[in-house]
């Protein structure tokens, strides 16, 4: 097998995906890399094995010698393993009896028309601004930040200090900022259950802290993590969405004259942005073989759904962004027991935006080049900075 390929790889076009990383998917599934801190992994790339290792019981995110492991980049948060390696798979369990109610469909139906009202709201003042506008900052940021803290009962008007706080934890080049943002997080966490355990109310933190046998350091940690992905991955989601219904020939005219495509094309655009040269991490819980390859005990796997989305085995033609597509389920959201728990959540948030935001500006287009646009490229969730549009 050739020498390792170093991480990340250069994307020289928006939404594109790399040619590095097109040129690998031509070779196989499997692949040698080094990662962003120079430290050996496998890249996997194949939609079908990225679906099957995100089930592998054999996988996981924690590691027998974490001091030693394999890290992807520096966050404290995600650059290298999670939890105990002896209780892993009883630990995340747990979590998911524990926040998996606060998610059901019945409870997020629930919420579904306080979404809509936060979107109208914000389309409003959209339209008193007036073209141009950046999207970025007047819908694709405030609306989950609106819906995550009504949804877990954080103040909104503390929003720019825990946003600068989730930001410097998901920094993948600065150890030290990410350590100091999660610590100062998981503190606002801890504030914010012993003011629940005084006067509780009718969210998240305070059903959580209402659990029994619920400690306030787990009530914290737990309503941290659900701040910090609850916002962050959907503000991407809606900006890279928005900028690929404008910028593909004749999607965002499709969806103003055919609405019922909204379904299909919320999927598309999940599916379709160009990332790929990380993805998800697991470290190996045992030695293994996969397409002749031997995996031992200890190796860092990324399972790059990315590229899995991008596997014309699975998605023909699948640069192209086509929202009447019928393929398989994308894995943008995971797979197995391990799928992210706000997907339905983020769901219904793309689909509000998209089903207010088109009929209401049917002629909105990019006032800039796509070229001119800068993306984050410091923090876990990348994204847009900014996405100036006018009508």
């Amino acid at each position: 097998m050739n020498a390792p390929v170093q991480l990340p790889f250069e994307q020289t076009q928006l939404l594109q995906v790399a040619p590095q990383l097109r040129e690998l998917l031509s070779q196989g599934v499997i692949h040698r890399v080094r990662t962003a801190v120079g430290d050996d992994a496998w890249l996997i790339t194949g939609y079908d094995l990225v679906r099957d290792l995100l089930t592998d019981e054999r996988l996981g995110r924690s590691h027998p010698h974490p001091d030693t492991a394999a890290r992807i980049g520096e966050s404290a948060l995600f650059g290298g393993p999670l939890g105990e390696f002896t209780t892993e798979q009883a630990d995340h369990a747990r979590m998911r009896v524990l926040l998996q109610p606060h998610f059901s469909p019945k409870h997020l139906h629930q919420l579904r028309p306080r979404v809509e009202t936060l979107t109208v709201g914000l389309l409003d003042e959209l339209a008193e601004h007036g073209p141009p506008a950046d999207l970025h900052a007047m819908l694709a940021e405030p609306l989950p930040i609106l819906v995550i803290c009504e949804l877990l009962g954080v103040p909104y008007a503390d929003r720019d200090q825990f946003r600068a706080w989730t930001q410097a934890a998901g920094n993948i080049t600065d150890r030290t900022r990410s350590e100091q943002g999660l610590a100062e997080l998981f503190s606002y966490g801890m504030g914010l259950v012993a003011r629940k355990r005084r006067e509780p109310g009718d969210d998240v933190i305070s059903r959580l802290c209402a659990t029994e046998g619920v400690s306030d350091v787990e009530a914290a940690g737990l309503s941290m993590a659900l701040l910090f992905a609850g916002h962050e991955t959907t503000v991407v989601q809606i900006g890279l969405g928005a900028l690929l219904l404008l910028t593909a020939p004749g999607q965002w005219q499709a969806l103003h004259d055919n609405p019922r495509l909204l379904r299909t094309a919320i999927e598309e655009i999940l599916r379709a942005p160009g990332k790929g040269g990380g993805g998800i991490p697991r470290y190996a819980r045992t030695d293994f073989e996969i397409h002749g390859v031997t995996i031992q005990t200890g190796d860092l796997l990324l399972l790059d759904n990315g590229a899995a989305n991008h596997d014309p085995t699975a998605f023909p033609d699948p640069d192209r962004l086509d929202i009447t597509r019928r393929a398989p389920a994308h894995l943008s959201f995971g797979h197995g027991r391990r799928y992210c728990i706000g997907a339905p959540l983020a769901r219904i948030e793309l689909h509000t935006v998209f089903a207010g935001l088109i009929p209401r500006f049917p002629n909105m287009r990019l006032a800039t080049d796509i070229e001119q646009l800068r993306t984050r490229r410091d923090v876990l969730t990348g994204g847009l900075v900014e996405l100036p549009v006018t009508w």
